[in-house]
């Protein structure tokens, strides 16, 4: 069976999760071999790719190569400040949403569970300095390290690096500071943090486009930004404003969640869309964005979020847990279609 005949076929037929044909992510391919890589981890999914390979190739050409191998290299892709690349971050990915109350934190953190789960080495850094909420979901009630006096070490709960204000502040201590103190706050956050070689970055935006928001795009090398609203309306509305101004200072948007899309009555097993019904689809066409997963509105979520173990921690292998992991590698292939940024492979030219 020839090279040329497995190519035809792989290119019919969509990887689920970047969209885009089987045959983009062919390295190599032979009579006896055939290496498919993921710009995305691929733990869990590598083995359900290999079987449709294996099933495909077999229905269509009643032949499979000796050797199919489905592996995974995460890249460093370009973002809008590439001068200012952290060290030890190959990408770092906004989440936001124009309103609060659309369960954006548990969105962020569960997500980094997720591709943590796939082999990433992933990291979360709570952005909300006025109010931070990931101590909390990940039941951190300590203070970081400090090995130097001038670093800080990530806090590690459930196998993810993370960094909050929340970390070094009384849980309810107010932090009465103006924009320019919040600013230099979360670039402190970021930069004084010895993150450990983080394949991404997940950044817990504060709801609305103000100071951090505006730091974020002028400061932060951003890959990419992950949109949160509930099929609301006025969700929507605010929404839309948080695309607009990713769209401003040239940060893509990897795609939006539409969270709380209905409720799943246990007793009856009605599913009620509470808060409006294909709002978020309607705007993921209306941007030309992927709608990349909605959530239901079911009090797992809050319970284990309050109870300091997320969904994705507390059930990996719920129906709950599946869709945030769906959503997770959906925005990291996304991710991975962008271009790549090398400047970390170039020698530093020094001129004397």
């Amino acid at each position: 069976m020839s090279k040329d005949a497995i190519l035809e076929i792989l290119a019919e037929v969509q990887e689920r999760h970047s969209q885009r044909p089987l045959v983009d992510f062919v390295t190599s391919c032979d009579r006896d071999k055939l290496h498919i890589q993921l710009g995305f981890p691929a733990h869990h999914y590598q083995a359900q790719l290999k079987t449709q390979l294996t099933e495909l190739l077999q229905a269509k050409l009643n032949y499979v190569p000796h050797e199919i191998i489905v592996d995974w290299q995460i890249a460093s892709h370009a973002s809008q400040n590439p001068s200012l690349q952290q060290p030890n971050i190959k990408n770092i990915i906004a989440v936001a949403s124009g309103k609060g109350g659309v369960g954006k934190s548990t969105v962020a953190v569960n997500v980094a569970l997720a591709l943590l789960r796939e082999g990433a080495k992933v990291g979360i850094l709570d952005a909300d300095i006025y109010g931070p909420s990931q101590p909390l979901m990940l039941g951190v009630n300590e203070k970081p390290e400090s090995v130097d006096g001038k670093s800080m070490q990530p806090v590690v709960r459930h196998g993810l690096q993370s960094m909050s204000m929340g970390y070094l502040v009384g849980d309810k201590a107010p932090m009465v500071w103006r924009g320019p103190m919040v600013s230099s706050a979360l670039q402190q956050l970021l930069r004084d943090t010895k993150w450990q070689d983080l394949d991404y970055l997940i950044v817990d935006l504060p709801p609305g486009t103000g100071d951090i928001q505006l730091t974020l795009s002028q400061k932060i090398p951003v890959a990419g930004a992950l949109v949160v609203t509930t099929p609301q309306d006025m969700a929507l509305l605010d929404a839309r404003r948080a695309v607009e101004m990713f769209s401003k200072v040239k940060i893509p948007v990897l795609g939006l969640v539409e969270n709380m899309a209905h409720f799943h009555c246990p007793k009856c097993g009605h599913d009620e869309a509470v808060f409006g019904q294909g709002g978020g689809e309607r705007m993921a066409q209306e941007y030309d964005v992927r709608l990349l997963g909605s959530l239901p509105l079911d009090k797992r979520i809050r319970e284990q979020a309050d109870g300091g173990c997320p969904t994705v921690a507390a059930e990996p292998d719920s129906e709950l847990a599946g869709r945030y992991l769906n959503i997770a590698l959906n925005m990291a292939a996304q991710l991975a279609l962008q271009g790549k940024d090398y400047s970390a492979k170039f020698p530093k030219i020094v001129i004397e």
